[in-house]
């Protein structure tokens, strides 16, 4: 963020009290702004916490959080691939507007080999430094900001460190845990010096935590986690891999199967290290959560934990499903983008709340800054609503239509296209051919009856409103691809490999 912005976001925050009128009202039952605690999954399915009716993974810490604060049953990642989601979150907006549309490091249209009938539109590379990020505009108030984990938003000089956060452990230019022993230690990472060897990755970002929390208890602070767990490589703690193994096939020996498009989807929760890796990733969040109740910090903070897109189904290691919900990451589908969101805040919102107003990523970044009495950026586009008055009063916000825009290939053998969901209703088109897929989500959430043909009238009026949007935000569209040849294998195909046990 530019210096002018910055001393722009610091006047704005200062005017009430130099011109008499009284400031926001401090949020928190402290007297101060509240603490932040905003823990985001990687890939993590909306049916992988036990609170979201798995019965094979096993999160009691996540579930104590659910029963404790609000629970939501209509919530959605910004894009359904990583990077784009993760750059809505932190700037509050929709993706496109910030260029990032798929995830950084897919190939670009010039680069672009596979068999396919159209190129992907071009996206940014990086984060730019222009955009002011939850860390900057939190700052004016006072806030310690520590980033620990997955950052995927731009290559050095992009980093955490250079978007507002005063400490950042682990977060670089890679999708995953790419370096040394990956999810164990050595790390390999620029960013996060080695622990002892084997040390395990989301136990040592949990503690790093915990110790920012410690140290900077007396004043307000934002703790950005968002965990590599559980994005591939699959790997887990061998205990926990035992314990799941044994567990599959105690009670899930058999995995169902499925078809999206030309891929196999996973329609059985049993797969042994994923299970391990949503565990460790549980243990890591209640190592957090004991963190703020060792120093009497818990009443007065907001913790959020979501993820960033759907939950790995049809590529990679098919490790989770993400049944009933159709598809998965990559996809569309609301198994692509439909996720697990988490909100606890003892001083204002009461606990056991399931809450199915539909919200979406940029609802975090205006709810962040109104819980810390901080004024919206006046450039600032409103993609997003403040969700407090939901939480807190149970106030939904007036009924909105919500948006996707993903003109890539993703590697889990989706295709490009966009979607809009208004009210109860979905509507997805596919660029490819122009085939539009009308979906009434309440009676059919697992998308299988098109309603497009009974719908004419509905199908016009939601294509309008996503075209509208797509012309606000700047959206880019994918190009017919000059080489594709329709008698060649479509590169959308991948071969799952054997299941235990599995005879082919």
């Amino acid at each position: 963020m530019s210096a002018p912005l910055r001393f722009a976001l610091f006047a704005a925050a200062l005017m009430p009290v130099l011109f008499g009128a009284a400031p926001p009202a401090p949020s928190s039952s402290s007297g101060r702004p509240p603490n932040i605690v905003f823990l985001l999954a990687d890939d993590l399915g909306q049916r992988d916490l036990g609170s979201y009716g798995s019965t094979f993974y096993e999160t009691p810490h996540l579930d104590r959080l659910a029963r404790e604060g609000a629970r939501f049953t209509q919530a959605y990642a910004a894009c359904p691939v990583c990077s784009p989601t993760r750059a809505s979150v932190i700037t509050g907006k929709y993706p496109q507007r910030t260029g990032i549309t798929d995830y950084i490091g897919a190939a670009q249209p010039a680069a672009w080999k596979r068999n396919t009938r159209l190129a992907p539109a071009p996206y940014a590379l990086e984060l730019a430094l222009t955009e002011t990020t939850l860390a900057e505009a939190l700052k004016p108030a006072g806030y310690a900001t520590f980033f620990a984990g997955k950052w995927h938003l731009g290559p050095e000089g992009r980093w955490p460190e250079d978007q507002g956060f005063d400490v950042n452990l682990g977060g670089n230019e890679r999708g995953g845990p790419y370096g040394g022993d990956r999810y164990f230690s050595p790390y390999g990472n620029p960013r996060l010096p080695d622990g002892p060897k084997g040390e395990h990755l989301p136990d040592r970002l949990a503690t790093e935590a915990a110790k920012f929390i410690a140290t900077n208890k007396a004043r307000p602070f934002l703790v950005y986690l968002p965990f590599y767990d559980v994005h591939t490589p699959l790997m887990a703690r061998a205990d926990l891999r035992a314990k799941y193994e044994a567990k599959r096939a105690r009670v899930a020996p058999q995995t169902q199967w499925g078809k999206e498009g030309e891929r196999d989807v996973r329609l059985t929760q049993n797969h042994a290290v994923y299970a391990g890796m949503v565990e460790a990733m549980d243990l890591a969040v209640g190592k957090i959560m004991q963190a703020l109740r060792d120093h009497d910090l818990e009443r007065d903070t907001l913790v959020v934990f979501t993820s960033d897109n759907g939950g790995l189904s049809t590529s990679e290691g098919w490790p989770t499903s993400n049944h009933p919900l159709r598809g998965g990451k990559g996809w569309l589908y609301e198994g692509g983008v439909r996720e697990p969101l988490i909100v606890r805040w003892p001083a204002r919102i009461t606990a056991g709340k399931v809450i199915d107003v539909p919200v979406s990523s940029p609802d975090f970044f205006p709810t962040f800054l109104a819980a810390a009495g901080v004024p919206m950026p006046s450039d600032h586009p409103r993609d997003g609503v403040d969700l407090l008055p939901l939480l807190t009063a149970g106030r939904a916000p007036p009924e909105r239509a919500l948006f996707w825009h993903y003109p890539h290939y993703g590697n889990q053998g989706g295709a490009p296209g966009a979607s809009v969901r208004r009210g109860d209703w979905k509507l997805i088109e596919w660029f490819e051919d122009g085939t539009i897929e009308l979906f009434n989500l309440r009676a059919d959430p697992a998308e299988q009856k098109n309603l497009a043909a009974a719908e004419p009238a509905r199908v016009k009026a939601l294509r309008a409103e996503l075209q509208a949007w797509q012309k606000n935000v700047g959206a880019r569209f994918p190009s017919p691809n000059s080489a594709y040849d329709p008698a060649k294998p479509s590169g959308r195909f991948a071969a799952r490999p054997p299941e235990p046990g599995e005879v082919r």
